[in-house]
């Protein structure tokens, strides 16, 4: 396993190169394997994994046999390739880097080295063939036009939201960014979204163009809140083919509703194009969905939650439930933020308010600057403290907070990934 995780990262290229090219040339040595599938693609700004998460859930519980690429991942590559819910084994990643070896050498004598996330995809494309999946559901790793999971022609398509992230390579503003989240739609293949606003002109606009039916949440289908605690929440979600009944999330926060709402609205899509997906499905789906590292409550007194918010749309989703679901007492951060985020604003969202921060380096090359976000917490609280690894950092705020404090993790995924509990990964 090591082995083979070394021959990708020393044969990958280094950093995100946009183009569809190096996939699409070792997916033609590999004999194409994504054209022997039906898939399922998510994009957006913040949601994608969850919904992804409910509708690979969803699909399972109506009986299909179901292959998950997500990104990145908590505790462990294989997390990122799933059968049925499950990760790969150890050896079975091996089998499929062998697999890829002799092509991947052989584009590097012609001059092409694709990047991991592209080999990572060619990995789950073969993976899923050779499994025989009935639907593969793939999140976009960054944007989507360029993305390598783009390749695909879906069954039908998910844009969650648009918002600001990653803007070296999507652009400053939001049209810019929902014009390249709107470039997985595909001519004449039904689109569902959250988004809203100038993003939802751009993704109407990029619909009407491809002739693609779009599906837009608060016009189309909406949800309502019937209950909210720390035990779960209920919604009902209402569309073009009637009213659900009341269904049950294991995952917390208001942003899970939109989320969920999304995921049922693409299930009912399904649907009406004749998959056998029942209302049993859908509501047993949602039920078991489990999303490690969102808003995920660890243990209590003190209760601590890990939550891998990296961006500041994110950052006030979490924020928000926070507010709702722990109103009282005080508050403890642990804050790892990469380098190339919007730290200064996420701060401003997350900190007033807490009564200490220990700031932390989260695990990955992009985390050199990680002091930094120390100098934009202390104005705004009273006790901040540097702690470079992550364990020392947790260590810390805990031996500091009393029983009905809040301990929160937040602001990169690699630090939640580098905390999460062994045994509640997956």
């Amino acid at each position: 396993m090591r082995e083979a995780l070394a021959y990708i990262q020393q044969v990958a290229a280094v950093g995100i190169k946009p183009g569809l090219e190096r996939i699409e040339a070792l997916l033609e040595r590999l004999g194409n394997p994504h054209r022997r599938l039906r898939f399922l693609h998510v994009g957006g700004t913040n949601g994608k994994g969850s919904v992804t998460a409910f509708l690979s859930s969803i699909l399972r519980a109506a009986g299909y046999r179901v292959g998950t690429f997500t990104s990145p991942h908590l505790r462990s590559y294989l997390e990122r390739f799933r059968l049925n819910g499950r990760p790969i084994r150890e050896r079975e990643f091996v089998w499929l880097v062998n697999e890829l070896y002799p092509h991947l050498e052989a584009l590097r004598q012609e001059g092409i080295r694709l990047t991991e996330f592209e080999i990572h995809t060619a990995l789950a494309f073969l993976l899923f063939a050779r499994a025989r999946v009935e639907v593969a559901v793939v999140e976009v790793g960054l944007g989507g036009r360029w993305d390598a999971t783009n390749v695909v022609l879906p069954e039908l398509a998910v844009i969650t939201n648009v918002a600001v992230d990653h803007t070296d390579y999507l652009g400053s503003d939001i049209t810019s960014i929902a014009r390249e989240k709107a470039g997985i739609i595909k001519a004449g293949v039904p689109v569902v979204t959250g988004a809203t606003g100038e993003a939802l002109r751009v993704v109407e606009e990029v619909a009407r163009e491809k002739g693609a039916p779009l599906y837009v949440q608060g016009r189309d289908f909406s949800f309502r809140e019937k209950a909210n605690d720390l035990t779960g929440q209920v919604i009902e979600v209402e569309g073009w083919w009637g009213k659900t009944p009341p269904l049950r999330l294991n995952l917390l926060g208001r942003h899970q509703q939109s989320n969920a709402a999304l995921a049922v609205a693409a299930a009912r899509l399904l649907e009406e194009r004749g998959w056998q997906i029942d209302k049993g499905a859908i509501k047993v789906g949602l039920y078991r969905t489990r999303w490690p590292g969102r808003l995920e409550i660890v243990f209590s007194q003190p209760t601590l939650i890990l939550d891998g918010a990296h961006n500041p749309a994110g950052t006030a989703a979490l924020r928000e439930a926070l507010d709702y679901y722990f109103p009282r007492g005080r508050r403890l951060l642990v804050l790892g933020m990469c380098d190339d985020k919007a730290r200064e604003e996420m701060v401003k969202i997350i900190v007033p308010g807490a009564s200490l921060v220990v700031v932390t380096r989260p695990p990955g090359p992009r985390s050199e600057d990680w002091r930094r976000v120390a100098d934009w917490a202390r104005s705004l609280c009273p006790q901040v403290y540097l702690v470079e690894e992550p364990q020392e950092a947790l260590g810390q705020a805990l031996r500091q907070a009393r029983p009905e404090d809040l301990v929160v993790v937040t602001g990169s995924l690699y630090l939640v990934g580098a905390l999460e509990p062994e045994d509640k990964a997956f």
